[in-house]
């Protein structure tokens, strides 16, 4: 680090959990944001400010007015814009040192798997099943921890699925892919808007000790909020030896595939 970084990581530096090596593990690292509005807009300003090396945002959307009322990652100028593009502008404000990959699109699977082959930490900030289980599918295969929140009219949940640990469970476990949930939008259900600052704080939270390797991830627990009373819950969560997408069955299923893969390419 130069004399520019000590001083601007100092508060960091201080504390005695990161140091310099910690912050020396931030700039070398890479968070995937899944997600630039309620939950990623927190999540990358606080990964910005705290030297995380570089950052990837994906998102296919505009910034729109209805966004602002708690999308802090964009301003009234910006509306019209990719949010991407705004995302990286407003990062760039504050750490101009941070590398900003601006991708305005909607990954599919495959594109998913390459691009958290390269992240050291992954933050699901989206607002659709369909792309958490695709998130989740790449970040099992690459074993990349994956932060993932949520958050909609006063509720919020966050938990951490780490498949490095061959114990704890993966975001299928706690949510079946078989299983029908109803999708419920913002656009339609409403969402305060401290909520989601709240949520994606605490995702870039995790995710700033997962990469710097300090403290006790919420791998294993599922916390909820109910921001009408704020009151939090914490939930124990397992894996489950049978998901489809981490389990016994699911692992031996990968191990043919790939022998086979390795078998018509040799």
């Amino acid at each position: 680090m130069n004399d520019n970084q000590l001083l601007r990581y100092s508060r960091h530096i201080l504390l005695d959990e990161i140091g310099i090596e910690g912050q020396e593990n931030l700039l070398a690292g890479h968070a995937l944001i899944i997600g630039a509005g309620g939950l990623g807009s927190p999540a990358a300003l606080y990964l910005a400010s705290a030297g995380m090396g570089s950052i990837t945002l994906v998102d296919n959307d505009t910034v729109d007015l209805t966004n602002l009322q708690r999308q802090i990652l964009h301003t009234t100028a910006r509306v019209g814009l990719p949010k991407v593009e705004s995302g990286r502008q407003a990062l760039a404000q504050i750490n101009p040192e941070v590398k900003v990959v601006p991708l305005s699109e909607r990954a599919d699977e495959e594109r998913l798997a390459e691009l958290v082959s390269h992240a050291s930490v992954v933050l699901d900030c989206c607002d659709n099943f369909t792309t958490r289980h695709a998130v989740n599918r790449a970040c099992v295969q690459h074993k990349v921890p994956l932060v993932s929140g949520a958050a909609i009219r006063f509720d919020g949940q966050i938990s951490v699925f780490d498949s490095r640990h061959g114990d704890t469970p993966c975001y299928a476990c706690l949510f079946p892919p078989e299983q029908q949930y109803e999708e419920v939008l913002c656009s339609t259900m409403g969402v305060f808007a401290p909520l989601v600052g709240i949520i994606g704080t605490m995702q870039a939270a995790e995710a700033l000790k997962l990469v710097a390797g300090i403290g006790e991830s919420l791998a294993g627990r599922l916390l909820l909020l109910d921001a009408r009373s704020m009151e939090w819950t914490s939930i124990r969560i397992t894996r489950n030896p049978s998901c489809p997408v981490c389990g016994k069955s699911a692992h031996a299923a990968e191990v043919t595939h790939t022998a086979r893969t390795a078998h018509h390419h040799s």
